[in-house]
């Protein structure tokens, strides 16, 4: 597909924007109707053309293997997070204990993928929550932030995606959750700053408050090195 040089520029500026559609991953319809094992096959035939379009001897002892192992990592690792079956079954428990201050889970590892070029984001994001009755496992608020990583993403969509999914989980607006992550997009291509990071925050609830925000945001200056 051609697309002229205008649109081609709007395009890129756009992603270099980080300019989202909506809270939603856009998607087709019909995403899931192919098994997963199509995709693979499929994917590693488009892969083996872009290398062999690039010049790469394919029959290469180091490169035979690489359209069929980037099309497994795209569809079982990195992009796993966009299958819906693959959500995370969040338990949630009774709040026996009546603890009726902010929990915060801070430093999860973010391992995502920009949407606009396919490069990496990595990072950290802190999540938080007060409880109006419910909890959750720890774990699970890490698998939360895992699932919605492991698609192009970007940060902002990914930043309210998992606010909204633990208020659902929750049945309270009282989350939030903050990312910070180096963009590869950023740091290794265009202009190549290789310091910069990209900050996102999401508030619900009580968190829009001034107070208990800038608790949450305290909390995360804590040493917490052991």
């Amino acid at each position: 597909m051609k697309i002229d040089k205008a649109l081609e520029d709007h395009f890129e500026e756009l992603g270099n924007e980080h300019v989202a559609s909506s809270a939603e991953t856009p998607l087709r319809k019909d995403a899931f109707d192919m098994p997963d094992d199509e995709k693979i096959e499929r994917i590693e035939n488009q892969v083996y053309h872009i290398l062999e379009t690039l010049g790469m001897d394919l029959t290469d002892d180091s490169l035979r293997g690489t359209p069929r192992r980037v099309a497994k990592m795209f569809v079982k690792e990195i992009f796993a997070g966009l299958h819906p079956d693959r959500r995370p079954k969040a338990s949630t428990f009774k709040n026996k204990y009546k603890y009726g201050e902010m929990l915060v889970e801070k430093n999860i590892t973010v391992y995502s993928t920009c949407e606009h070029h396919l490069l990496p984001i990595v990072g950290r994001a802190h999540v938080a929550y007060i409880s109006n009755g419910t909890v959750v496992g720890l774990s699970k608020m890490n698998r939360i932030v895992d699932f919605y990583a492991k698609r192009p993403q970007v940060q902002e969509r990914m930043t309210m995606q998992i606010v909204q999914e633990l208020q659902e989980v929750l049945g309270t607006k009282d989350v939030a959750c903050v990312i910070d992550a180096k963009h590869l997009c950023v740091n290794s291509r265009g202009i190549r700053d290789i310091e910069s990071s990209t900050v996102t925050a999401e508030f619900g609830g009580k968190f829009k408050d001034q107070a208990v925000r800038r608790e949450f945001l305290d909390y995360l200056h804590l040493d917490t090195e052991f």
